[in-house]
């Protein structure tokens, strides 16, 4: 048989396997008026392009690389109706036809590539994040420094016209369609729940008053913008916070908006002030698509779910179970644009997966940064950073296979450059291969799946097990060597630090039966609870993953009570070690952790009653135990095991022995600056790298 043949049989096999394999995925969505190709929704996520119309070609690159991946249905981030209803002073807003014409760059971007995009409405209510913010009451959230003005009876009228407004606008633009955004503790959800209501008029008071605000928004909009026009509504499932709704209320809720003309009703998890994760790694897969199946079996306009829902594995399980019509995936497709296009063709094994890690994406911006995504920096800078074939191909050597190794060995050779890449280690990975071990670090692994996978296609030459040296190197001729090398444990100056009480924090995470029932950790920086996190991990025997989330974090999957909680417990019964954390400036422990992850970290390792101790002298080690200076006061911790978790240093020696030989040498990752390393920068030197070389 003739090679081209074969592998043109060979890409219609694996072609038709995709299609068995992911048949509910992959199926068109029948909305009546128009259909989808797929049931891959790409859910709404601020990106930071959306504030200013000249990110707008931006934008539109971003929307059309994804469209081009093969995405069924996608969703802006959110635009305000108003000014008052931003999220920032001079946020996103869609409130006039030039703004709209301005849309139409990223509508028939998305349009050129055969896909559709919906426009997110989203009123900031209370969370508006500037002085003119308003809401139902003047209640003032908890995230943010603002109390809202509350809406007089005319107020509130005024806002439902200027949302029917900016539908009408999106459809002027070409949009397909919009998505009132009605969850997460915005405007809208902020009139369901008597927490954030207490008015006395018409909007509020009993719960046929408080809906009526979502349910004339929708009429309003289908009465403008015809029967052809797709509205999502995006409905507050779980708010996950006291006083939150009913599930009686959400079903009536459901099916007003039903009535109302929406043409599909999407998943909304948790409030933003909510103290239970919905999105980190910590959430097991799919651990909110029962919600959205009960409301499913109470409705017949097509339902979406979403959160943690990152593989196209995971998608067509939830799919087949019936929980749902349609898949919100975010952040997955921040991660990777070709997800669908490689779920169809049959190369899921090539999927660059999100580790719902947040650091790049969520955390920016919740700083007013742009968005990117940590294990693809490209995104939403694909305008700035192309990847495209080399004119002329190098030789190029790569010591060390971790994160930022691994970034540019990919990038390079898929530009078509030769790449020697040399790991000292007997596996690819470097700090990945112990953040991987770590609860809630677990989807790291997907990655090292994902840069295996490149090496592989991109025939990049991997040398295991070798310590490269200067020699190896220069006589090898390489036309330019790439440093990578990483980093490696510091060591503080103690007394006693060689004691046999002490290990390092690679040891402690690689051979927990080497730590002892009494544990104090030096230094509570990220290592620091990474390690404390591992130590203290908690056996439930009989329960499956999401089971034992949900009592974790005392989440109601019976509905019996408001908002879906039951209230989080007061810690884990069963610790398995006592353990201290020690730092040795004043101040918070973990202060400095991700904005949007921190949070967690802290929260699970006080119940599970780690002692940390801030502004503490380390005084010596010996059989006592750790004798440290606390408050003034000299004490003796008696303890069976310390773990150094006293940050790192740059491991790069071999930079400085071959910077005298003249060779084109460059350095990235933890080996050019090791202080606060961390993964996003080392894979975006790598990435940049890589691109430009």
């Amino acid at each position: 048989m003739n090679v081209n043949k074969k592998k043109i049989i060979c890409a219609k096999h694996r072609l038709g396997d995709a299609q068995m394999s992911y048949q509910k995925l992959l199926q068109p969505l029948d909305l009546g008026f128009t259909s989808l190709p797929n049931r891959v929704l790409m859910g709404s996520i601020h990106t930071g392009l959306e504030d200013r119309k000249k990110h707008f070609p931006k934008l539109a690159t971003y929307f059309s690389e994804r469209a081009r991946g093969g995405v069924g249905l996608m969703v802006t981030g959110g635009f305000a109706p108003n000014r008052v209803g931003c999220l920032s002073p001079f946020g996103s807003k869609l409130t006039n036809g030039f703004e709209a014409r301005a849309h139409r760059k990223i509508t028939e971007a998305v349009h050129k590539e055969g896909s559709k995009i919906c426009l997110q409405i989203l009123h900031a209510g209370r969370y508006g994040y500037h002085p003119f913010c308003v809401a139902p009451s003047a209640i003032k959230a908890p995230i943010s420094k603002f109390k809202p003005k509350a809406l007089s009876t005319r107020g509130v009228e005024k806002q439902i016209r200027d949302y029917i407004r900016c539908a009408r606008l999106a459809q002027k633009a070409d949009y397909d369609g919009v998505e009132v955004m009605g969850s997460e503790g915005y405007f809208i959800n902020e009139f369901l729940v008597e927490r954030t209501n207490h008015r006395k008029d018409k909007w509020g008071g009993n719960y046929e008053n408080r809906m009526q605000v979502p349910v004339e928004i929708i009429s309003g909009i289908r009465k403008a913008v015809g029967p052809n026009f797709i509205i999502i509504y995006r409905l507050s499932m779980l708010d996950l916070v006291e006083g939150g709704s009913s599930w009686p209320e959400i079903v009536t809720l459901a099916k007003a908006i039903e009535g109302a003309g929406a043409t599909i009703i999407n998943t909304g998890i948790g409030w933003h002030e909510a103290r239970i994760p919905t999105i980190a790694t910590i959430v097991p897969r799919g651990a909110f698509t029962w919600v959205t199946r009960k409301l499913k079996e109470n409705i017949t306009i097509p339902v979406v779910t979403s959160n943690r829902i990152n593989t196209p594995e995971a998608a067509e399980r939830t799919l087949q179970k019936k929980d749902a019509d349609m898949i919100s995936m975010a952040r997955p497709l921040l991660a990777d644009p070709t997800f669908v296009q490689k779920t169809q063709a049959g190369k899921t094994d090539e999927i660059n997966t999100c580790i719902a890690c947040n650091q790049a994406c969520l955390d920016l911006i919740f700083t007013g940064k742009r968005a990117t995504c940590l294990v693809n920096p490209r995104a939403c800078y694909e305008t700035e950073m192309e990847v495209l074939p080399v004119n002329l191909v190098k030789k190029i050597a790569v010591v060390g296979a971790g994160p930022a190794g691994l970034a540019f060995a990919a990038v390079a050779a898929s530009r078509g450059h030769q790449i020697t890449l040399f790991e000292s280690d007997s596996e690819i990975g470097g700090q990945f291969n112990l953040a991987k071990l770590i609860q809630g670090k677990h989807e790291f692994s997907e990655t090292l799946r994902y840069f295996k996978r490149q090496i592989e296609i991109h025939k990049i030459t991997l040398k295991l097990n070798i310590t490269v040296s200067e020699k190896d190197l220069i006589n090898n001729d390489f036309d330019e060597i790439v440093l990578a090398t990483g980093i490696r444990p510091r060591t503080p100056t103690i007394p006693g630090i060689n004691h046999s009480k002490v290990i390092g924090y690679i040891e402690a995470l690689k051979q927990p039966p080497k730590v002892g029932k009494t544990v104090a950790i030096i230094g509570a920086g990220g290592i620091g609870f990474d390690v404390a996190e591992q130590i203290t991990e908690i056996e439930t025997p009989g329960k499956n993953e999401i089971e034992a989330f949900m009592e974790e974090w005392g989440i109601d999957k019976s509905y019996i009570n408001r908002g879906g909680i039951t209230g989080i417990t007061s810690g884990f019964p069963t610790v398995p070690r006592e353990v201290y954390m020690l730092q040795r400036q004043p101040g918070k422990p973990g202060r400095k952790l991700a904005k949007t992850t921190g949070w967690i970290r802290r929260t699970r390792l006080r119940r599970k009653k780690v002692q940390m101790l801030s502004g503490v002298s380390y005084d010596r080690i010996d059989d006592q135990g750790l004798h440290i200076t606390f408050k003034n006061r000299s004490t003796i911790l008696e303890v069976e095991t310390v773990i150094i978790c006293a940050g790192q240093v740059s491991q790069n020696q071999l930079y400085h022995k071959l910077k005298a030989s003249g060779q084109k040498l460059h350095l990235i990752g933890g080996a050019k600056l090791a202080d606060k390393l961390d993964s996003y920068r080392a894979i975006k030197e790598g990435y940049l790298l890589g691109i430009r070389i």
